[in-house]
This record gives structure tokens, C-alpha cells and sequence, in this order.
């Protein structure tokens, strides 16, 4: 196997939630599909009144303008929206502020990395570090002394909390520079205050900590630091994931209290392993906190029914009448939401916490098979064997989970734990009519089509995860499970037809799934080698998808799902079909090979591997083909290939070691024929 299908554990926690892909480049193609460019520059002249209140309304006017429109977004960008709003973070009118540093969370929230880099580059952090103490202060005033403030003013500092808190934790992941910037902050004190109180705040600003929190603890050493050496935070955490503290009805039944447990779960598993003397250093966070509270939230979703209902809501929106247009006299509070947006936006949050379960999830699936914890290294391949693999062999399309019946979480290293966790899997795969965007235009509601896309894309990494740690630690009663193997194979081609191979504008997260499902395939493949009967129309789209990209990646995976096809014994056909592509891309003498070196040395490995026996079935196409002569013929060339890698590029001594391996095992494997005198 290559070395290109690799166990990937980072997760992308801020994707746009609004995406501008669809637009072509530039300000022009913004400025002709948005319907707002003439309203722009009036905002900008009144963010910068001597009048508060106009400034004010400038700061609002932004949130609303952007709102699932990201032609206007680019407009705004363009005409530096972002410093202009930087500037209103130091204005003497606290309630300018406060709009501020909101339009600016949303615009972090819709725009992604883009945006958020551009704040770092235009030195948000300076104010915002100021903000800091200043809520901290604010902060202990309310719990110490709750009554003394009306709630109106509370409900303004936790929302201007919330707003710099999700600010800082999207800047977070722009560079490395804004996150060792950041650091530098030292926020996890902060952040765990938030957590802490729990009981006595509202969810929102809670939740945005523990977003905060999350972020910068993974795979960053002093935010994790600083959590491991205080007890208290740990026990904090464990006791939210755990969901111990007594909930009012109104909190349990708010999607933010299910995120809070995920997100508490996720910065364990973060700054695993935990230090003694701690109890939790005791635990198998993975066995005791991460499974049982996360394979009920990815099986409580039908993206269906939660597409259909976004669809029908939609619909109503568009025939309600909306609400007047702002002016100065009517100024819109930021947080008037109609009822139909609330409700979007309920569905889009039950979507994030599902995605980020997902995310932490991925890092689980990178470690199974683990052995199981309780028994002696030399018993564990003799326990928990008998159990088979068992998946719904039913269509996986309309797999419709609820939380009623609370699975089970055996060890990782039980075939039980796949049955749990692959079926679930499979159903979130599955795209809707909502998934992906229109060829060159927008959904038509962005956020949720950008969230189910996101789920789609983190199912896809765990069971990437799953298959590749069983193919390369391989268990015996899984590998016999045949018709399991099947049922997932069938499902994620099913997936496959619904993605479609639409290109273009706004169509990225098309050939993401694709790039990431071919792994999963290879996996599978590997697992159940010589069993999966080839289907000509699934080799050929292989085919065709490995020809088509540029991606040296993605062909060495298709090259390797297409090996695992040629060995089953009784597709002969298939066989001839695939090796004789797989010959079209070795070099030979007075002809380069059409892909990259590294696909060409998947290749080379893929043929040596289907004919190693000579006496399957299929070996007659070798024999017809004159395979022999042509493969000898490639063997000069695959050597000037191999010796040609620069090993000083990323991965070239990697690759260099894998092309003389294959390099020497062809030409033994053509001696090898040739001594066979078939």
C-alpha cells in the first residue's frame, strides 16, 4: 500500500458557513448578484457620524446585510468593512461597541478563514484583549450579587461575552501567528470561569467557552498545559460531558446543552492522556466519556427529514412579508429573529453538534483497533472474536436513528463497537437535495446546505479511520463477515451516485467527498480483498475519476481500490480491464508515464500483487495479454523513474524508499514469471 492513505485526525472546526465559492473572483461578479450594493456606502459613511446612534445603526445594518448573503459580504469586504469596524471597537459609545464586536462574530462565523485573517492582519486582538478583564470583572459582579443588574443589562454583557469570545476562537485558526498570539493571552482561566458557572449563566456565552476551549486545545500544547495542571477544570469538564449536573427542563431540552457535553468530551479527549494524580487519569476517556455520549448524537439525526423541513420553512419565509427596511428612525434590534429563523437556525445547531461529534469521532476511529484495556496482552486476540460484524444489510439510504434506545459501547476492539458505530455512519453519508449548492449559485439557504455538507465530509473521515485501522490491523471475524463488507461498499456507492461528478463553481465539496470516499473504498477493499465482485460501471468511474486529477493523492487511492477489484478470482473480465490500465500508466522506454511517480509506483505494486499467484483464475489475462514482455519493457524505465525523486521535497525520502522497494520486487517478479515459462 502507498503511503498517500493516511489516518487523518485534523478537524476543521470553523468551515464558512455562508460559503462565496460560487461567485466567480473579484468585486464585480459581487456587485452584480447582490441586490445591495447601492445601500453599502451609506453604511459605511454613518459608521463613521459624529452621531452615536447613526454609528450604531451602520454596525447593525452590516449584520443584517450579510445575513446568508455572501455576494454583499464580498461587497463589504472589498470596501474594508473589517477596519472600519476594527475602528468602532475603540469608540466612546459602549453600545457601538457592542454592535461591533457582534457584526464582526458574524462575520467571522459566516466568512471563515478569509475574514477572520484579515482581522488578525488589521490588529483586532489589541482591542479585543481589552474586552477580557473587563467582562471577567463584570462578570463576578453578576454572580456575586445577581439582582443588582436588570436583566436587560446582563442579557448584553453575556451576548457581548458570547460575541469576543466566538470572535477569538475563529481568529485562533487563521494562522499560526493569531493562535501563538492568542496564547500569549493565557484564556483558559478565563474560559473555564465561564464553564464553571455553568448553573448561573445563560447556555449561549457558556457554550461559545467551551467552543474557545476546544479549538485551542487541540493539538496546541499551552492551551493543554494549563488545562492538565488544575484538577478542578478537569473534574469541570468530566462532570459536563458526563452531564451530571441537574438540568431544568428548558436547558435539557436546548441543543446548546447537548454541545456543551460534545464540546467538554472533545477538550478531554484533547489533553488525553491526563496526569495523575487526577481520577479522570484513570479513565479510558474513549470508552467511558467519548462513545457513550457521542453515538447518540450521531445517530439522532435524519438528514432527510431535517432537509425537508429547511426546505419547507424556506418556502414559507419566501411568502411571509418582511419586515419593513431599517432607517434611523425604526432601527432593528441585532437580535430580532422572525420565527421561521429561529427555527433554521435550531436545525442548523442540531446539524454543528452532529458535524462536531463527527470531528472528534475521526480521532477516535484513527486509534481502533486498540487492544482491550482489561485483558492480558496475550489474551486479547482471543477474546470477543466470536462476534461477526453485523450491519443492516437494508438499503443504508433512509437509515432514520433516534435516541430512544441508548447503544452500548463495547471496547474498541470489538466487532460490536463497528456494528454500533458504522450503520450510523452510512446514513450520514447519504447526501439530500439540500447537501450542495446549485451549478454557479447560491442555496437557497447556505447554512444548513454548508452544515450538511460538513456532516457528509466528517462521516466520510471516521469511516476512512475505521477501514484503514482495520485493514492494516486486520480481525479475523470482521474480515469473514463477507456480506457486511458488501452492505458498506454498496452503501457508500449509493452515496456516490447522489453526489454526482458536477464540477464548477461552489461544487467543492463534491469532489471532496469523492477524494475522501476512495479512501474509505480502498480500506474496504483491502479488508475484503478477492470477495467484492467488481461492478464495470464502479471500475470504470475509477477509471475515469483517477485520469481526470491532478491529484497524485487521490490516484494512488484509486489505483488501490481498483487492485483490491482486479483480485477477485471469479471477475476475469474486470481483471483485463483494470490491469490493462494499470499497464497504460507505467513508463517505458521513449514514453513517460501519464500520472505522477508516486501513482506509477502504486501501479507497479498494484500488478506485482494481482499476479503473484499464477494459478487464480484471472492469471489467463497475464498470460493472453503478454503482460510479461510489457511489464519487462517498464522495468529500465520504472528504475530512472524511481532514482529521478528529489528526496529533499516533503515526503521524498518516504517515497524514494518505497519506489527501490517496488523497483526491485518488479524485477524480481518479471524473473519470476519468466522462470514459470507459463
Amino acid at each position: 500500500m502507498g503511503k498517500s492513505q493516511k489516518k487523518k485526525v485534523m478537524r476543521r472546526h470553523n468551515p464558512m458557513r455562508v460559503p462565496d465559492s460560487h461567485l466567480p473572483k473579484g468585486l464585480a461578479s459581487a456587485s452584480q448578484s447582490s441586490s445591495k450594493s447601492n445601500e453599502i456606502l451609506p453604511i459605511l459613511q454613518k459608521m463613521e457620524s459624529t452621531d452615536s446612534s447613526e454609528r450604531k445603526w451602520a454596525c447593525v445594518a452590516v449584520s443584517n446585510l450579510i445575513q446568508n448573503d455572501p455576494s454583499t459580504r464580498r461587497l463589504l469586504q472589498g470596501r474594508n468593512v473589517v477596519g472600519a469596524l476594527i475602528t468602532r471597537l475603540t469608540d466612546s459609545e459602549e453600545e457601538v461597541v457592542v454592535e461591533a464586536v457582534g457584526a464582526l462574530r458574524n462575520l467571522c462565523i459566516d466568512g471563515g478563514y478569509d475574514i477572520c485573517a484579515e482581522m488578525y492582519n488589521k490588529n483586532i486582538l489589541t482591542p479585543l484583549k481589552t474586552f477580557i478583564p473587563k467582562i471577567s470583572t463584570t462578570l463576578a459582579q453578576f454572580l456575586e450579587q445577581p439582582k443588582t443588574s436588570p436583566e436587560s443589562v446582563r442579557r448584553i454583557v453575556y451576548d457581548f461575552a458570547d460575541n469576543v469570545i466566538t470572535t477569538i476562537w475563529c481568529l485562533s485558526e487563521s494562522s499560526n501567528k493569531a493562535l501563538n498570539a492568542i496564547n500569549d493571552i493565557r484564556l483558559v482561566p478565563f474560559l473555564m470561569s465561564f464553564l464553571a458557572a455553568r448553573d448561573k449563566l445563560p447556555l449561549a456565552p457558556v457554550t461559545a467557552a467551551a467552543q474557545c476551549l476546544y479549538v485551542l486545545t487541540d493539538d496546541n500544547y499551552p492551551a493543554i498545559s494549563d488545562v492538565r495542571t488544575d484538577a478542578s477544570y478537569i473534574s469541570c469538564l468530566l462532570s459536563i460531558a458526563r452531564q451530571e449536573q441537574a438540568q431544568s427542563p428548558e436547558t435539557k431540552s436546548d441543543p446548546k446543552s447537548v454541545t456543551l457535553a460534545v464540546l467538554a468530551a472533545g477538550t478531554l479527549r484533547n489533553i488525553s492522556p491526563i496526569p495523575p494524580p487526577t481520577a479522570a487519569s484513570f479513565l479510558d476517556i474513549d470508552k467511558e466519556v467519548v462513545l457513550p455520549l457521542l453515538l447518540p448524537v450521531i445517530s439522532s439525526v435524519s438528514l432527510p427529514n431535517t432537509s425537508n423541513a429547511v426546505q419547507e420553512l424556506v418556502q414559507r419565509q419566501a411568502s411571509e412579508p418582511q419586515m419593513e427596511n431599517m432607517s434611523l428612525e425604526h432601527t432593528p434590534k441585532s437580535d430580532h429573529k422572525s420565527a421561521i429563523e429561529i427555527e433554521l437556525e435550531l436545525l442548523e445547531a442540531k446539524l454543528r453538534t452532529v458535524q462536531l461529534a463527527l470531528e472528534i469521532l475521526t480521532g477516535t476511529c484513527a486509534t481502533l483497533p486498540d487492544p482491550e484495556p482489561d485483558l492480558p496482552a496475550n489474551q486479547e486476540d482471543n477474546e470477543e472474536d466470536d462476534d461477526a460484524l453485523e450491519i443492516d444489510a437494508g438499503d443504508p439510504v433512509d437509515v432514520d436513528m433516534s435516541m430512544d434506545a441508548e447503544p452500548t459501547t463495547p471496547t474498541t476492539s470489538s466487532p460490536s463497537f463497528l456494528t454500533t458505530l458504522v450503520a450510523p455512519l452510512l446514513a450520514l453519508v447519504q447526501p439530500t437535495s439540500l447537501s450542495f449548492p446549485p451549478l454557479a449559485a447560491p442555496s437557497i439557504h447556505p447554512p444548513t446546505t454548508s452544515a450538511l455538507s460538513a456532516v457528509h465530509i466528517s462521516a466520510l473521515e471516521c469511516l476512512n479511520n475505521i477501514f484503514l485501522s482495520l485493514a492494516t490491523s486486520p480481525n479475523p471475524s470482521v474480515s469473514s463477515d463477507v456480506n457486511s463488507g458488501i452492505t458498506v461498499w454498496n452503501g457508500l456507492w449509493s452515496a456516490l451516485s447522489l453526489v454526482g461528478t458536477q464540477t464548477g463553481l461552489g461544487q467543492e465539496r463534491r469532489q471532496e467527498m469523492w477524494d475522501i470516499s476512495v479512501g474509505v473504498l480502498w480500506g474496504i477493499g483491502r479488508l475484503w480483498k478477492g470477495t467484492i465482485v467488481p461492478d464495470r460501471e464502479q471500475v470504470d468511474v475509477l477509471i475515469k475519476l483517477c485520469s481526470a486529477s491532478s491529484n497524485p493523492r487521490l490516484q494512488v487511492k484509486c489505483i488501490g481500490t481498483l487492485e483490491c477489484l482486479a483480485q477477485n478470482p471469479t471477475a476475469v473480465e474486470a481483471n483485463q480491464v483494470i490491469s490493462d490500465y494499470l499497464l497504460s500508466l507505467l513508463p517505458t522506454p521513449g514514453n513517460r508515464s501519464p500520472v505522477e511517480t508516486e501513482p506509477m509506483i502504486q501501479a507497479a505494486s498494484a500488478l506485482i500483487d494481482i499476479y503473484s499467484d499464477e494459478t487464480l483464475p484471472y492469471d489467463v489475462n497475464f498470460r493472453q495479454g503478454n503482460y510479461l514482455k510489457k511489464l519487462a519493457a517498464s522495468v529500465e524505465s520504472v528504475k530512472a523513474s524511481v532514482k529521478a525523486i528529489d528526496r529533499r521535497k516533503e515526503g521524498g525520502k518516504e517515497l524514494r524508499r518505497r519506489g527501490d522497494e517496488v523497483r526491485e520486487n518488479l524485477g524480481d517478479f518479471v524473473q519470476y514469471r519468466k522462470d514459470l515459462r507459463l
